[in-house]
């Protein structure tokens, strides 16, 4: 980290490349869904970690039919958050990746992930907003409020991320006790960024594609869900931000006032 502002340079000399990779997917009634992501999972991912959140389909015997060497590990609790953080306790693996169940990520995407954990980040996340990224599946209403969560995040945790709420995320699993994830819905995915931050983590950012779900709907909910994001960035900065918040937006836009805010991305890897 340069300074307190996360530092998106790649690393010159690889370390860890024969780490191990475990593969985390909470799955909840995504019997017509979850077949199509395990179909794409390539032979260099060495665990793959199936959180049941009490599916009432197919979805397991599904799963198990395309592959057998899955682990089913149920769910404990509830919300995305819970299914994620049992994922993490239950992995062996080196590195720890998450990617949903659901056809809206591709697997094929993981290699650059790992690529940057094995060259000296900590932490890596998927982007839908930097070159190479996208999404053909956010409402503008969702992109209008994932905008204005980033803002208030950059604002105060003085970062140049450019997506906030997308869980395509990958961490060397060593700092899984350091994060402290206590999340349960999907502020999780909010949550583990203020917490790498917070730690001093190296952060890169990848190009992501995000997919519109295969099949059925999403049970995220753009309001409330938001606010929870909102308030998880809100609890997670140490100076306590309830007379800070307004104080800090406003010196941000004051200080880009008529420019962009800088980003930089890392490159993709090869």
């Amino acid at each position: 980290v340069n300074g307190s502002r996360t530092q998106l340079t790649l690393a010159k000399n690889g370390v860890g490349s024969t780490s191990t990779v475990s593969l985390v997917i909470p799955v909840r009634n995504e019997a017509r869904n979850v077949a199509w992501v395990l179909e794409q999972i390539t032979d260099d991912i060495d665990e793959i970690i199936l959180v049941d959140g009490a599916s009432t389909d197919a979805t397991l015997i599904t799963a198990l039919r395309y592959r057998p060497d899955i682990r089913v590990v149920p769910q404990e609790g509830v919300g995305k958050g819970s299914a994620l953080r049992t994922g993490f306790l239950a992995a062996t693996g080196d590195i720890v990746v998450m990617m949903d169940a659901d056809g809206s990520m591709a697997p094929q995407e993981i290699r650059h992930y790992v690529h940057f954990l094995r060259n000296g980040y900590d932490f890596v996340k998927g982007s839908r907003f930097i070159g190479g990224g996208g999404s053909l599946d956010i409402t503008p209403f969702r992109k209008l409020g994932n905008r204005f969560l980033l803002a208030v995040f950059n604002s105060l945790y003085d970062s140049d991320l450019t997506d906030l709420c997308y869980g395509f995320c990958a961490f060397h699993r060593r700092y899984l006790e350091l994060l402290q994830l206590s999340a349960t819905g999907f502020e999780i995915e909010a949550e583990m960024t203020v917490q790498a931050m917070q730690a001093g983590l190296r952060i890169a950012e990848v190009p992501s594609l995000e997919m519109p779900r295969r099949y059925g709907k999403s049970n995220l909910r753009a309001v409330r869900d938001g606010i929870r994001v909102l308030r998880t960035v809100l609890r997670g900065h140490r100076s306590g931000v309830s007379g800070h918040l307004l104080e800090a937006i406003a010196n941000r836009r004051g200080a880009t006032a008529g420019q962009p805010i800088p980003v930089v991305a890392a490159p993709q890897a090869s």
